[in-house]
């Protein structure tokens, strides 16, 4: 397959001018190894496993990096936790920038160790699966999200974006991983198959016990069927027979491994920002499809879960984007006591930003109602709504809110 031009090159070039050194994370097979060696090429490269101490690196890592002039690539660097402490004694003792680029795929075992022995001295990019852009090759037109949070009233009219050859359907379907945009449909299957027992599976093995691996796979199958609802640790532990605390052993297992992610409630204070049920939400919606046994396309047009995985499709996307802008926002779900909520709120420069997500091909002014509850509470500091749907067209269905077609993001 042809190298796919990501969004987070200049990024990661610009990075690796002005930090010692570079850790790229994110989940099994997003890219992270290929968009490295493509923007440092011909910087020699080694990739760790849990298995095999390559070239000694674990027992000698002082040795190992005496033994290879840098810059040096460092791949899975949490099979090789070993060699930060030595990586600090070299970067230490040498002010270069881009000396050591390390990758990483989980994440409490890579940022805690990170953080622990090289703070201030290295910058963390966070590579998210492909974008729409990136996979039809647009890398170059102007960020959505960073238009409407620049100047959210200006967007109708000025913002254009052709659809895809793919319907949101199979879209969301095939999910974000760069290895399926090759693959025919009737392989997407067995590539994610083998995703899970190749790659989480053994991930897990590492962080958890694996005598439980049975309850891990139950907990990865449900939680796509729980994706875009509020977390309930208690309710996930019974579903899948176990107590509640495994259930949420279970449940950080696969957030360190970039499987789920949480969005924290948001409320008025910091205190009460707190204490909110957090909402989840499954990173790849193509994994979640499979994991919920829907066999195509046109199964997953008609199924009851289309709005649940549009939702989180969605945020995936707006999460993508957050490479291209200067700083990344807060990211919120909203929920009142009355019922009303958001689905996402960025937060960014003290202000609002509240995101809802329609799976239909219009927008009724009946569903604006948690928008205009959000804007209503939190006058002044929230700004104008975005509405994400699954239409065609960007126009203003009400003062104060844009929509937007899927296909924008």
């Amino acid at each position: 397959m042809a190298y796919l031009t990501r969004m987070a090159e200049g990024k990661l070039s610009e990075m690796a001018k002005h930090f010692k050194v570079v850790l790229v994370v994110g989940a099994r097979q997003v890219g992270k190894s290929t968009l490295i060696r493509h923007v440092f090429p011909g910087v020699r490269d080694f990739t760790f496993d849990p298995d095999q101490d390559i070239f000694g690196a674990r027992a000698d890592p002082d040795l190992f990096l005496d033994n290879f002039r840098n810059p040096l690539i460092l791949d899975e660097i949490q099979f090789a936790a070993e060699l930060l402490p030595a990586i600090k004694r070299k970067v230490d003792r040498d002010e270069s920038p881009g000396q050591y680029i390390l990758s990483g795929s989980q994440n409490p075992l890579v940022l805690k160790q990170v953080s622990e022995t090289m703070a201030g001295r290295v910058g963390i990019l966070e590579l998210e699966g492909l974008s729409l852009m990136e996979i039809s090759g647009e890398t170059g037109r102007p960020s959505l999200l960073g238009a409407w949070l620049d100047d959210p009233g200006e967007l109708p009219g000025s913002w254009k974006a052709d659809a895809p050859t793919r319907t949101l359907a199979e879209t969301m379907w095939r999910g974000s991983m760069p290895a399926l945009v090759g693959f025919p449909d009737h392989l997407v299957a067995d590539y994610l198959r083998s995703y899970v027992q190749t790659y989480l599976e053994r991930d897990v093995r590492t962080m958890a016990n694996p005598e439980k691996l049975g309850d891990f796979r139950r907990l990865l199958a449900l939680s796509a069927a729980l994706t875009a609802q509020e977390v309930n640790d208690s309710e996930l532990g019974r579903d899948i027979g176990v107590s509640p605390p495994t259930a949420r052993t279970w449940r950080e297992a696969l957030i360190h491994t970039y499987q789920w992610r949480e969005l924290p409630a948001y409320h008025g204070n910091t205190v009460k920002r707190i204490s909110g049920r957090k909402k989840g939400h499954v990173t790849d919606s193509g994994l979640a499809c499979w994991l919920q046994l829907v066999s195509s396309p046109e199964a997953l047009a008609v199924s009851p879960r289309f709005g649940a995985f549009f939702e989180s499709w969605v945020v995936a996307a707006i999460r993508k984007e957050f490479v291209r802008l200067r700083m990344a926002p807060a990211e919120y779900h909203w929920r009142a006591a009355g019922g009303a909520e958001v689905d996402l709120v960025l937060e960014l420069d003290g202000r609002l930003h509240p995101i809802e997500v329609k799976a239909s091909s219009n927008v009724p002014l009946r569903a604006l109602s948690g928008l205009k509850s959000f804007q209503e509470t939190y006058r002044p500091i929230a700004g104008p709504g975005l509405v994400v749907y699954a239409g065609k067209e960007i126009f203003a269905p009400a003062r104060g809110v844009v929509a937007v077609p899927w296909f924008c993001l």
